[in-house]
């Protein structure tokens, strides 16, 4: 699937991910596609943290290093508690730090299904905002970001590049597909 190598490609020209992705950095739950390794390795050291390394949802009481960011690609939906988890996550970040986290999104990846047919290992499904969701497991991710404090959030979308909305019940990710949240959050104490 080499979540993070796609996103990279689309990633590599915007301008708010050269500004960010600089200096010393984590990829919690990098799995086989750890960021670091593609498109940004020049302008990045990034360590990783996967299952062996501890328990992602409680980083900071493994991580002693201030990183000048954190990205983490498809971790925080296998997490017990995410408001949890980004609170401990945004505690290893510098000030004015990033945290940038992708998701699956809950109508593009999960479509309708909980748990979900593509990876049984989901705690919650995700959506930026919807009045009611199919899912008694759903965050919302505007109501999730705003509970917590001293972020300023920069980016929050939809990444569906090469997703086929005519072509579903089928894991478009295992191709081509991005079906996915982004966010970048900025630390501001």
């Amino acid at each position: 699937m080499k979540e993070t190598t796609k996103a990279d490609n689309r990633r590599f020209n915007d301008y708010l991910y050269k500004r960010i992705f600089m200096g010393n950095g984590i990829d919690i739950g990098s799995g086989d596609d750890p960021f670091g390794r593609g498109l940004f390795k020049t302008q990045v050291m990034c360590d990783t943290f996967d299952v062996k390394d501890g328990d992602a949802q409680e980083i900071h009481l493994y991580v002693s290093t201030l990183y000048d960011f954190v990205y983490s690609s498809n971790c925080l939906e296998h997490l017990e508690d995410p408001k949890e988890a980004l609170e401990n996550w945004l505690k290893i970040i510098r000030l004015n730090g990033y945290l940038i986290v992708t998701i699956p999104d809950e109508d593009l990846y999960e479509q309708g299904f909980f748990p979900s047919k593509y990876n049984y290992d989901h705690k919650h499904t995700f959506t930026i905002f919807k009045k009611q969701s199919w899912c008694n497991k759903s965050i919302n991710l505007i109501e999730l970001l705003s509970s917590i404090d001293n972020i300023k959030i920069l980016r929050l979308q939809v990444v569906d590049d090469k997703f086929d909305y005519s072509n579903k019940n089928v894991d478009q990710t295992r191709g081509n597909a991005e079906a996915f949240i982004e966010f970048v959050i900025q630390k501001t104490k």
